[in-house]
């Protein structure tokens, strides 16, 4: 890294974040935020992504005095209904069927923290996803195939989900998957922080 920061950390336990983190190849650490993400009353899915990526860059702050520090948040949304990680197979059937046949739009919000000098800087890209019209035998083969019960929407585009949906469209891919490496890209260098 060309700036004097020791350290870059993403403020997540996602192995999907930390791997796509990875193909920008600089060093960087992991730290659990252990935040609670529940959405406040009255609040947009965009408003709620936002808070809640700079909820868990600012989480860590204590123990990364001198870092730039990476949060990330996305909020699936369907007819105005956030929809959230399932957590277990009967809210990931809920949710497939709710899904299926019609566009959810995921909000991805990214924010770069500056914890020596308190800049933040914050992006919420969203991503739109059309469902093919699933049946319920499709959905039950494909959780017992992947068990997407951690992830927003229950469908992992970056493994087998792929095969749930009919088309998809937005600024960049990785922000679907939970990091938007693009916007992350003018982040590090608004901070002195050039990838190449």
């Amino acid at each position: 890294m060309k700036n004097s920061f020791p350290q870059l950390v993403l403020a997540s336990s996602s192995i999907y974040r930390q791997e796509l983190l990875q193909k920008l190849q600089i060093p960087f650490v992991t730290a659990n935020p252990d935040i609670d993400e529940t959405a406040l009353a009255n609040e947009t899915p965009e408003a709620t992504a936002l808070r809640l990526s700079q909820a868990k860059a600012k989480a860590i702050l204590n123990n990364y005095p001198n870092a730039l520090i990476i949060g990330a948040d996305q909020v699936a949304v369907l007819e105005g209904l956030q929809l959230g990680k399932p957590l277990n197979h009967a809210n990931a059937v809920k949710q497939l069927r709710f899904m299926r046949d019609k566009e959810v739009i995921f909000y991805t919000a990214l924010s770069l923290f500056n914890s020596f000098n308190h800049n933040m800087q914050s992006k919420v890209i969203p991503y739109r996803i059309k469902f093919r019209p699933l049946s319920d035998q499709q959905i039950e083969n494909y959780l017992h195939k992947e068990q997407p019960y951690h992830c927003a929407g229950s469908a992992k585009a970056e493994g087998l989900g792929i095969t749930l949906i009919e088309c998809m469209s937005g600024e960049d891919p990785n922000a679907l998957i939970g990091l938007p490496l693009i916007a992350l890209v003018d982040m590090l260098q608004q901070e002195g922080v050039g990838i190449v």
